[in-house]
C-alpha cells in the first residue's frame, strides 16, 4: 500500500465505524479491517466501475461480511442505521469535498470525525471545518510519486474553532511542524505565485482583487519559508 493510503489509515481511530467516500478499489477499508483496526466499513463510490473493482477486492480478501459497498453520490449512501462515526474523503478537489459535506450537513447528517485529503483547495476545506465547528487535531504533509499531499483529521466540537488566514492557508499543525516537504511545497508555490503575479500584471484589464490576493499570499509564503 502506498504512503498516502497508509498515512490515512494511521489517522483512523481504533474501533471506528468508517465510510470511505470515493473508495475506488476499497484499499483503505480492506487494510483497516485486515489490521483489526475497524470491524465495519462502507466503501462508497459514485461510479459503478470502480465499485465493481472494490467488490472483487473485498471478496478476494474474504471481507464481504465486514465491508459493504454502496453506489451513489457523496454521503447520500450513508444512513443513520450505519452508525458511521468517521468519514474519509480522499483524492478529490477541496471544493467538491466541501460540497459533499455541506450537502450532508443540510440534511442534518453530522459525523464525529472527518479525515480528508484534498488534492487542491486545502484552505477552503479548513475554512469549512472551522465554520462548521470542527477542530483540526492532526495534519500530515507527505510527498509521493512526484505529488505533495496534505492530510487533515478533524473532530466535531461544541464551539467554533477560529483559524487565522495563515492557519487556513498552510494548516495549523503543518505550520507548527514545518518539515522538509513543507519547504519543498512552498518554495515551488512561491515560484508559481510570482509567475502568476507577473502574468496578472501584464493583462490589459487588470484584476486588482486577484493581484492583491496573490501579493498577500506571496508575502505569507516568503515569511514562512524564510523565518
Amino acid at each position: 500500500m502506498n504512503l498516502r493510503l497508509s498515512t490515512l489509515a494511521q489517522m483512523v481511530d481504533q474501533g471506528a465505524r468508517i465510510a470511505d467516500i470515493g473508495t475506488d478499489h476499497a484499499y483503505l477499508p480492506i487494510k483497516l479491517v485486515k489490521e483489526g483496526k475497524v470491524d465495519f466499513a462502507i466503501a462508497s463510490d459514485v461510479a459503478a466501475g470502480p465499485l465493481e473493482n472494490a467488490e472483487k477486492d473485498i471478496i478476494g480478501a474474504g471481507l464481504k461480511n465486514k465491508i459493504e459497498t454502496r453506489l451513489g453520490s457523496g454521503l447520500e449512501t450513508i444512513n443513520n442505521e450505519d452508525r458511521i462515526d468517521t468519514v474519509v474523503i480522499a483524492g478529490m478537489g477541496g471544493k467538491l469535498m466541501t460540497n459533499i459535506l455541506s450537502e450532508a450537513w443540510s440534511k442534518n447528517f453530522y459525523y464525529a470525525t472527518l479525515i480528508l485529503e484534498p488534492n487542491v483547495g486545502e484552505p477552503g476545506v479548513r475554512e469549512w471545518l472551522s465554520a462548521h465547528k470542527y477542530q483540526i487535531i492532526n495534519e500530515k504533509i507527505i510527498a509521493e510519486a512526484g505529488h505533495i499531499y496534505e492530510l487533515i483529521k478533524a473532530q466535531k466540537v461544541v464551539n467554533t474553532i477560529s483559524l487565522t488566514d495563515r492557519q487556513k492557508f498552510f494548516g495549523p499543525i503543518i505550520l507548527k511542524e514545518k518539515n522538509q516537504i513543507f519547504y519543498q511545497k512552498w518554495r515551488n508555490q512561491l515560484a508559481y505565485h510570482k509567475k502568476l503575479l507577473l502574468n496578472l500584471n501584464k493583462a490589459k484589464e487588470k484584476d486588482f482583487n486577484h493581484i492583491h490576493q496573490i501579493e498577500s499570499e506571496i508575502k505569507m509564503i516568503e515569511e514562512e519559508i524564510n523565518d
